[in-house]
């Protein structure tokens, strides 16, 4: 009896997996085919963008410089978001692992004893008797027929979550590096600011000691001494504007290692490692929209989850067919232990149970018609997705498009100001002119060196955001493509009949 009861679950499960959830089509993109990156707005044309994806370029090959890749690493083995990111799929996978096990029967083994002692009054002999069985068995308890898909469905569903947050795990490692990355750079400028000050400072009070000098010969006005000691307190307090921020840019960039920076890292930086000496960054192709739909893992996290919305359709509309379930048992019972197992004391029972719905008050329907609510809601999530991300690399674009150029007139700007200045030194040491004109010579190449190196923190920082929003900084080294998914649980896509 048993074998027959076998035999016809697995008929019934070999019936089984019909789904009811709505065919899979991805929603058309909403942006354009081309960036509007050119002059005035103006669509880039393909033969501009073409190049290896940026995706496909690891950090350790846009990253150059040993330091900034050295801290990379730190922050990815020990960031405590990119941790937790890492837990959630583990979990995740969890939940497909649970949803998963309800397509097989949940079979136990049991064992027991009873006990049993019945008063006189109570028993047909008249006096009171003790009795005793023993039974052991295996039981299948309640085990759902899944013929419209239902557990399918789920699972599913579940699949596809722990696929999305896999992706969400690699975007926060692309943020994190982008991170890390701009807190370099920023310390970078930082130090170079600071050392920038302390050169223009110590010009500055030779320069004040010799206006001193020259107003107590009579030579120089209380007003050029003034005029020159503002110029050195300002370049005073520079430097404690400029040290605070250097502080905090290293707080800032040990944060996001999780570890303090190793030793002499900050004599280094201080020592002369300026922006303009290194090659920190290599160049980057900018590709074409459509790339991003397959290498932005935000974008691919949201359409996963537009699947599991989709198939939690599914799992709605087999609420309205029947639920056919079965409960089953084989074992042995005896009043005896010597005698549980012996072959006349075997037993059995088949308990097969079908629910089908009547009147539910519209609930069923209203499940339904949240299911199919929630995966419009996933496509409209999917959609801005894409514009955001599209938005945000035409932004990088836009940008990248004027800072070479507005870096070349700075230094141009630089130069001039540098001969400028040189010019009225000497036409006061000449004594030609005041030192007026060069003071304020000083003042205009000190602030445009500045500026210079604002533009080129500017100007990197950028082509780091760029990297970012393109999909970049989700592997060490060179791939051939996109990221590959989290390991996907054994048999996991045989098993729902969906690929990725």
């Amino acid at each position: 009896m048993f074998r027959s009861l076998a035999t016809a679950a697995a008929l019934a499960a070999a019936l089984a997996g019909c789904s009811l959830a709505p065919a899979y089509e991805r929603p058309a993109s909403p942006v354009a085919s081309l960036w509007p990156s050119g002059p005035g707005g103006r669509a880039q044309p393909a033969a501009a963008t073409a190049g290896r994806p940026t995706a496909d370029i690891g950090w350790r090959d846009f990253f150059q410089d040993p330091r900034l890749r050295e801290l990379i690493q730190t922050a990815l083995d020990h960031s405590r978001d990119l941790r937790v990111a890492a837990l959630n799929v583990e979990t995740a996978r969890a939940q497909y692992q649970i949803e998963a096990a309800g397509l097989l029967p949940r079979i136990d083994a049991t064992g027991g004893a009873t006990m049993q002692r019945t008063p006189a009054r109570l028993s047909q002999r008249g006096r009171a008797t003790t009795s005793q069985s023993y039974d052991v068995g295996l039981g299948l308890t309640a085990w759902e027929i899944d013929l419209f898909g239902r557990v399918r469905s789920l699972q599913a569903a579940a699949l596809e979550s722990y696929f999305a947050l896999d992706e969400t795990r690699t975007a926060t490692q692309i943020a994190l590096v982008a991170q890390v990355a701009d807190a370099y750079l920023t310390l970078l400028a930082d130090a170079q600011l600071l050392r920038l000050t302390r050169e223009t400072l110590a010009s500055q009070r030779q320069s004040f000691e010799l206006t001193r000098a020259s107003f107590e010969r009579g030579v120089a006005t209380e007003l050029d001494l003034r005029q020159v000691e503002t110029s050195m307190r300002t370049a005073e307090t520079n430097i404690s504007v400029y040290a605070r921020r250097l502080a905090l840019a290293r707080n800032a960039l040990e944060l996001l290692t999780g570890r303090p920076l190793p030793d002499g890292f900050m004599d280094a930086i201080g020592d002369g490692s300026d922006l303009d000496r290194q090659a920190l960054l290599a160049d980057l192709p900018a590709g074409l929209p459509s790339d991003l739909l397959t290498r932005r893992p935000d974008i691919r996290a949201a359409e996963h989850d537009l699947r599991a919305a989709n198939a939690n359709i599914g799992a709605a509309r087999a609420a309205f067919f029947p639920r056919i379930t079965l409960t089953a048992g084989l074992g042995t019972a005896s009043t005896s232990l010597g005698g549980l197992f012996d072959g006349a004391a075997r037993t059995w029972s088949f308990l097969p149970s079908i629910s089908v719905p009547i009147f539910d008050a519209g609930a069923n329907q209203a499940n339904l018609d949240v299911a199919e609510v929630r995966r419009r809601i996933q496509v409209a999530n999917y959609e801005k997705a894409i514009q955001t991300a599209f938005s945000e690399v035409a932004d990088a674009l836009a940008e990248r498009a004027t800072y070479d150029t507005q870096l070349r007139s700075q230094e141009a700007l630089v130069a001039a100001s540098e001969q400028s200045y040189r010019l009225a030194d000497l036409r006061y040491r000449s004594g030609i002119d005041s030192y007026l004109a060069t003071l304020v010579n000083q003042r205009a190449l000190y602030q445009a060196q500045q500026e210079l190196i604002q533009t080129r923190l500017a100007r990197l920082a950028n082509l780091v955001t760029l990297y970012k929003v393109l999909g970049g900084g989700w592997s060490a080294t060179t791939t051939a493509g996109p990221p590959a998914a989290a390991p996907v649980p054994p048999g996991a896509l045989a098993t729902v009949g969906i690929g990725r």
